[in-house]
């Protein structure tokens, strides 16, 4: 039987999620499985893998071949690292202590390099949220202008009116005084 480690869809219309499982080749691919492995969420960011190493490994070691996608994600966890380091070992490339310090060291490295992009990640984040902030500070800035100056001419224009207004009651006052004078 020619075993498959590939990924089985889950999740809605345009959301999709992924589980990791172990199958046989000629099994539909969402269908019947062997073994369930882990589970892939690339709808994060940066994609969520959860995976059983050892199993993963186990297989690997045991002839199942992985698809494309399936390799990138076992390759990203190190998981064909780990089976390659095996493989040197049990030809006598080096032995194990050296095999688990090679493993390590990767691991150190992936972890810091995986911590580097997400700070970077939430760094733009904060950038972009400063920067529209501050654009939001500028567009009050000229509604608040916008606004005074709306104000200033409605506090003329009434200014204006009564001025206006008491011009034309100042006559109309002095009209009929001047009228009983004569």
């Amino acid at each position: 039987m020619a075993t498959k480690i590939r990924l089985q869809r889950h999740g809605r219309k345009g959301y999709a999620f992924y589980q990791i499982v172990i199958a046989d080749s000629r099994a539909p691919r969402d269908g019947k499985f062997i073994e369930r492995i882990g589970s892939y969420n690339p709808n994060t960011n940066p994609a969520t893998v959860d995976l059983n190493f050892e199993r993963a490994l186990y297989w690997l070691q045991v002839g199942a071949q992985p698809t494309d996608t399936t390799r990138n994600i076992l390759s990203r966890e190190g998981v064909c690292l780990k089976k390659h380091l095996l493989e040197g070992v049990k030809k006598g490339a080096f032995d194990e202590a050296a095999a688990e310090e090679k493993f390590q060291a990767w691991l150190k490295n992936k972890q810091a390099s995986v911590q580097a992009i997400k700070e970077k990640d939430s760094e733009a984040a904060r950038a972009a949220a400063k920067a529209r902030l501050e654009a939001e500070k500028e567009a009050n800035k000229a509604k608040a202008e916008i606004v005074a100056k709306k104000k200033a001419e409605l506090a003329a224009a009434e200014a204006a009116k009564q001025a206006e207004e008491a011009a034309a009651a100042a006559p109309a006052e002095e009209a009929p005084a001047t009228e009983s004078a004569e």
